[in-house]
């Protein structure tokens, strides 16, 4: 008794710590390293959002629009659910073809981004950048490498305006700055 006892209380002790420090992965050494921690990260995100159409998609389209600046290799998976396929797009055909899912905005000019911003505004599009890691330019969520880390950072308000639902515990994690390891 006294010893489940003491291990709910650390357990409860040791919940908080998880979450501030979840938000950063760790980069494995070697060539490929950062794509897989992005492609890791990135997949975790995918995984904690929730469309608001019937859960009968065949895959998530992911959309690559600009220069990533963390990996040029973008090709996440989600454990246990729904494929997510990749396309680079131009920021003029995105709005064209209107089946991305996912948004994944690296390097481009101003105003491509700020139009694409402005067209995501109430659709059911996740946007993920890579290259706004303070997650000022409107993307929901922010991919930021330093140190042999990975981490991420969330906009509340860039989320609050589309229909997309995101668990409250990545929302948590996201608002950490990443200094606690």
């Amino acid at each position: 008794m006294l010893g489940s006892l003491f291990l709910s209380g650390i357990l409860a002790v040791a919940q908080p710590v998880a979450v501030q420090t979840a938000n950063q992965t760790i980069v494995e050494d070697g060539a490929d390293g950062m794509a897989r921690a992005v492609n890791r990260m990135v997949g975790g995100i995918i995984s904690y959002v929730r469309w608001p159409e019937s859960p009968a998609a065949a895959a998530r389209n992911l959309c690559i629009v600009g220069s990533p600046t963390i990996t040029a290799s973008i090709a996440p998976s989600i454990a246990g659910g729904l494929p997510v396929t990749v396309h680079r797009l131009s920021a003029a055909a995105v709005s064209v073809r209107k089946d991305c899912d996912i948004l994944f905005l690296g390097r481009m000019a101003v105003a491509d981004r700020q139009r694409l911003i402005g067209w995501v505004r109430g659709r059911a599009v996740l946007t993920i950048s890579d290259d706004d890691p303070d997650c000022l330019h409107g993307a929901m969520f922010c991919l930021s490498a330093r140190a042999g880390r990975l981490g991420f950072s969330v906009n509340l308000d860039a989320i609050g305006r589309g229909p997309l639902r995101v668990d409250p515990r990545v929302l948590k994690m996201g608002q950490n700055d990443g200094s606690a390891t």
